[in-house]
């Protein structure tokens, strides 16, 4: 078998449960192999109740001393069982699990596994799995992978399938030196799968980690080296210089560019009209002012005669810019002749669209990734701006480029990263940063808490929406099945509309959900037709509401700092106060500390560098990435040591044998080559 073998192949996988697995994006045995366990689980004796800590996953073993209520709320069944031992008594919560009230009988023994929470000064655990004795002792004290799932497939089957495929799986011989392997100490690739799937302890999984880590930087930093070396040095085929345009815009905007602004701006006019082609990084905070600069650009473009493209990550953000543009276009006289080309239109409106952009009667071509299809053709591309966060790889840079004459580049990103990191992984763009906010916005109040707060922050978010404001909720994970102990999008919806008043609209968003439908939702909630949005962090990107004024995050201990900190941007775009609670299961004192820098600052750039300095070995799994950047394994906070080896291993490389030519750099040349369409492009949500 190769990672090209169709997961059918694999012994007890059928169409049936291979539709199951393609649900979780994994076709081949290579999918399958580079789906690492998103957290390892020891099963522990179980614990005295009375010795059980909230915020911790543990086992209990009691016995059942009252009948099971159930209780049935709307559509969502709600089973109560009180268990006690000779230490103290428990509540567990079972959701939608009425047949366990013939299971669990009064006076009956069993252990129960799960997270242990508080409400009030009760300890409690919602969801808890339960085990006979016997059954439990067989699993303690093994390390067993945990793996993201999906309604219908079972860990224990993900697991078996992995087995099968590491027995017999054909891996690439070994492309690194012999140097470079003792240099970084890595493992070979063979073992990295094996310890990585079924590790014997925590050091061997940390040993595989940092070689499958080591490998997605490497493959990610030596394509974009290359790609470096192919546009430094390109000479500038449409040089454009500052016209009465851009200043009447300035003057008549209703507000001043604060210095930040102005000199990123004054960066962008010289790069414009010098010698060489831009390639730009703008970085800055949410709502630090990058879309106004760029539009500067797209309109120094348009006063030029060339044309500009703007690209946006959702249709919705798409058309939020495409209005913003038409309203100062109408507003000011400005020159561009705007249009919008997205992938819900209809043929004959796309083709409509195509030829205003082939004529060049369109300057300014606003859009998705359709922006790119091989049918849309320029006459005259000069200016490439891609919208914040967007996973715009190195290889559509190069698509849009062969789409023009080698156009001008400038990228948005609101992820806060360390310059340190910057330098290395935007290595093929220049860095400028607005670090400045305006000086009208309001702080967001902030504040984390346990699950305790639940129902008072409940409370909030009705008051806000009675007041005709909206709210987001953000939960790690889709739906049921794929973590227990974590909260879902799909019950926790159920939940809320429970919780809140009748008349309050919620709905759910998640990015497993057809385009067409996350559009629509996220039309509705722009438009205020739903009041409180449930999502997974989808919702980071593409969304622009400034009547939303509450953001709340369950798990937020799941999350880095400074995906935290992009996620409370979702809120305080507006003129009304607005609040950000952070709900987190875990009570420890690391954990309430590290959230507790979001408690008091709202400058991304120092949360991010704090978020750099607090990940440790500890945040190995189970810690949301931020941003542009997201690798299957690797996260550019936890393992910055490993990104800056991995750079350097590149520079040398590259410094020795850039066009891997030597016999001892012959079977990297294969392996980049067979790894470079994934390789290059960042990973979606």
């Amino acid at each position: 078998m190769n990672q090209e073998t169709p997961i059918t192949q694999v012994k007890g996988i059928g169409e049936k449960t291979a539709a199951l697995f393609a649900k979780l994006d994994i076709h081949t045995v290579g999918d399958l192999l580079h789906h690492y366990p998103r957290d390892y689980e020891v099963f522990s004796d179980p614990e005295p109740i009375a010795s059980v800590v909230p915020g911790e996953v543990c086992a209990i073993y009691g016995a059942v001393y009252a009948i099971p209520n159930v209780k049935k709320v709307r559509n969502l069944s709600i089973l109560n069982v009180n268990v006690r031992d000779d230490s103290g008594a428990m509540q567990l919560t079972f959701f939608n699990m009425p047949f366990l009230k013939k299971v669990l009988k009064p006076g009956g023994y069993y252990v129960f596994r799960g997270l242990v929470q508080t409400r009030g000064t009760a300890k409690i655990m919602e969801q808890p799995k339960l085990y006979k004795l016997d059954e439990y002792r067989k699993k303690t004290n093994l390390y067993q992978p945990k793996y993201a799932l999906t309604k219908g497939l079972t860990n224990q089957s993900v697991q078996k399938a992995v087995r099968q495929v590491l027995d017999v799986y054909s891996f690439e011989e070994e492309y690194y030196t012999p140097q470079i392997l003792e240099e970084h100490q890595l493992l070979s690739a063979k073992e990295a799968y094996q310890e990585i799937h079924f590790p014997i302890d925590r050091e061997s999984m940390c040993c595989a980690r940092k070689r499958i880590v080591f490998d997605e930087f490497f493959d990610f930093l030596f394509l974009l080296r290359r790609s470096k070396d192919r546009v430094s040095g390109l000479p500038n085929a449409f040089p454009m210089f500052e016209t009465a345009d851009t200043v009447r815009f300035l003057e008549q905007l209703p507000y001043k560019l604060t210095g930040a602004q102005r000199k990123v701006w004054q960066e962008i006019r010289d790069d414009l009209g010098g010698t060489l082609c831009m390639n730009r990084l703008i970085q800055g905070d949410v709502g630090s002012g990058k879309t106004i600069v760029a539009i500067l650009a797209l309109l120094q473009c348009a006063a030029n005669g060339f044309q500009g493209a703007l690209m946006a990550p959702t249709e919705v953000l798409a058309m939020q810019h495409y209005e913003d543009i038409v309203r100062f276009t109408d507003a000011f006289g400005l020159c561009f002749h705007p249009v919008l080309l997205v992938g819900s239109q209809s043929a004959s409106q796309k083709k409509e669209i195509r030829q205003m952009i082939a004529s060049g009667e369109a300057n300014l071509i606003i859009g998705t990734h359709a922006l790119i299809q091989d049918k849309v053709q320029y006459q005259k591309l000069a200016l490439v701006v891609t919208d914040e966060q967007h996973r715009f790889g190195v290889r559509q840079r190069e698509h849009l480029a062969q789409k023009g004459n080698d156009p001008h580049v400038l990228v948005m990103s609101a992820t806060p990263i360390p310059r340190t990191l910057a330098i290395i992984l935007y290595g093929d763009l220049h860095i400028s940063v607005i670090d400045e906010l305006p000086a009208d916005r309001l702080p967001i109040k902030n504040c984390v808490v346990n699950t305790s707060y639940r129902p008072q922050a409940y409370r909030f978010i009705a008051k806000e929406v009675a007041e005709g404001r909206q709210a987001y909720v953000i939960c790690p994970q889709v739906c049921e099945g794929e973590s227990d102990e974590l909260e879902n999008v799909v019950e926790y919806t159920e939940k809320l509309r429970v919780a809140l008043p009748p008349s309050v609209q919620v709905t759910y968003l998640h990015g497993k959900m057809r385009p067409a439908d996350k559009t629509r939702i996220m039309e509705e909630f722009a438009a205020g037709r739903i009041d409180v949005l449930v999502s997974t962090t989808v919702i980071e990107v593409g969304i622009n509401v400034p009547n939303a004024t509450v953001m709340m995050v369950e798990n937020a201990e799941r999350f880095g700092l400074a995906q935290l900190h992009q996620l409370r941007g979702r809120v305080g775009r507006g003129a009304h106060q607005s609040y950000c609670i952070f709900i987190s299961t875990k009570e420890n004192k690391e954990t309430m500390e590290r959230l507790s820098i979001l408690n008091h600052s709202n400058d991304g750039f120092y949360i991010a560098s704090q978020d750099l300095k607090l990940r440790g070995p500890g945040d190995l799994f189970g810690v949301a990435q931020s941003g542009d950047f997201r690798f299957r394994i690797g996260d550019i906070y936890t393992d910055a040591s490993i990104l800056q080896a991995a750079d350097r291993a590149v520079d040398e490389i590259l410094t020795k044998d850039p066009n891997l030519i030597s016999p001892e750099n012959q079977r990297l040349s294969v392996h980049l080559e067979n790894h470079r369409m994934d390789s290059v492009d960042f990973r979606t949500i």
